[in-house]
């Protein structure tokens, strides 16, 4: 395979990086293999050395390659996990498309055959702008902020933090600086404010210096931003935000009846939880 540069084609080691890319998707080489050494693949594509150092340098930025010091370069050995963002209200999980996330986290990981564990914190903080937006407070008021950090077998997995304004917190167990028995949804509904609707934004960005260290993802891998304001029929009652670093999940959102999806899956063999 030879990769050439012609007018207008984009720098050799961006094409080498691309295809190294595709033979990555294709299965070539799975989880945790080690590349073909820079010798080889120098052969492989008729290329210098160089080039294909810039290629493979792309590839661990991406996150799809780790350099171990001394052995080599090796795919990144972590699958991508699927969390059901929303659940259709329909079939054997009727009524738990606003499930807690703590219990839909949890069977998920039971059902991946992975080890969750989580670390908790409550804090008092100032609203940024767009949570007080959602909220409907002014920006820079009070808000009570309870943060989960979910780890699947000790990896750096999610970043969950609930918003609620203040007033609304105060003199619950909302305050508690310990995990509440039952999820913060039993006590938003010990209060009478039951959540019965919700409105997610979906972002994409690159995370900052600390989430980049606690996720210990490549330095090209972006977040994925799940921000969800929850409503009860007075209004908005919390604005949780997730971050997830997009090299190991993949959210999915269940729309309307699907018993024909639960059929297929039945006649294939295939697992439901599979888009």
């Amino acid at each position: 395979m030879n990769i050439s540069r012609a007018p207008g084609q984009a720098p050799k080691y961006q094409r080498l990086a691309a295809d190294l890319r595709r033979r990555i998707a294709a299965g070539e080489w799975q989880g945790g293999a080690a590349l073909p050494v820079e010798a080889e693949l120098e052969t492989q594509y008729g290329v210098a050395r160089n080039t294909v150092r810039l290629a493979v340098d792309v590839l661990v930025n991406e996150g799809q390659l780790v350099r171990v010091q001394g052995k080599g370069t090796f795919l990144k050995d972590h699958s991508v996990l699927d969390h059901h963002a929303y659940r259709s209200a329909s079939g054997p999980q009727a009524g738990d498309s606003l499930a807690s996330p703590s219990e839909v986290y949890a069977e998920e990981a039971q059902a991946a055959d992975r080890r969750l564990t989580a670390d908790f914190e409550m804090l008092i903080v100032r609203a940024r702008t767009d949570i007080a937006e959602r909220l409907g407070l002014r920006p820079g008021e009070a808000v009570v902020l309870r943060r989960v950090l979910r780890f699947l077998d000790s990896e750096p997995w999610s970043i969950e933090e609930s918003h609620f304004p203040a007033g609304l917190a105060a003199g619950t167990p909302l305050m508690d600086p310990d995990p509440v028995d039952g999820g913060d949804e039993m006590v938003l509904a010990d209060i009478g404010r039951t959540e019965i609707g919700a409105v997610d934004h979906l972002t994409a960005r690159m995370p900052g210096p600390e989430e980049a260290q606690w996720f210990q993802a490549g330095p090209g891998v972006p977040l994925m931003v799940q921000t969800r304001a929850t409503y009860d029929t007075r209004g908005p009652v919390r604005v949780i935000e997730t971050r997830y670093s997009a090299d190991r999940s993949r959210l999915l959102y269940g729309l309307g009846e699907l018993a024909g999806r639960a059929a297929h899956a039945a006649r294939t063999g295939r697992t439901a939880v599979r888009g």
